[in-house]
């Protein structure tokens, strides 16, 4: 059974497919909970509907597969305050892929 702090540690290590950092740099992963073999993931998006969610959930549920493959992984939603969307953005500016 994996511990919260394996899977921050895992999404830590998972990098955003258009900006190089990680989705826990980008402040994206809002907070982790894991219960039994259950993994719960809350992501902070910067607004609703962005194109690459899907993408962005199997980025996710592969990171916490490679640690533990038994696990159930679930993932929630939530949206960035301003403040965070503006940090968000700053670093996208910063380190833009393409």
């Amino acid at each position: 059974m994996l511990r919260e702090e394996e899977v921050m540690e895992a999404m830590s290590k998972t990098t955003h497919p258009e900006i190089d950092y990680s989705l826990v740099e980008l402040g994206m992963i809002k907070e982790v909970g894991v219960e039994q073999e259950t993994v719960t993931v809350t992501m902070n998006l910067p607004f609703p509907g962005i194109p690459i969610k899907d993408h962005l959930v199997q980025i996710v549920k592969d990171a916490i597969a490679e640690k533990d493959e038994a696990a159930e992984v679930q993932v929630a939603f939530a949206t960035m305050s301003e403040a965070e969307r503006e940090e968000f953005a700053r670093k996208a500016r910063e380190k833009w892929k393409l």
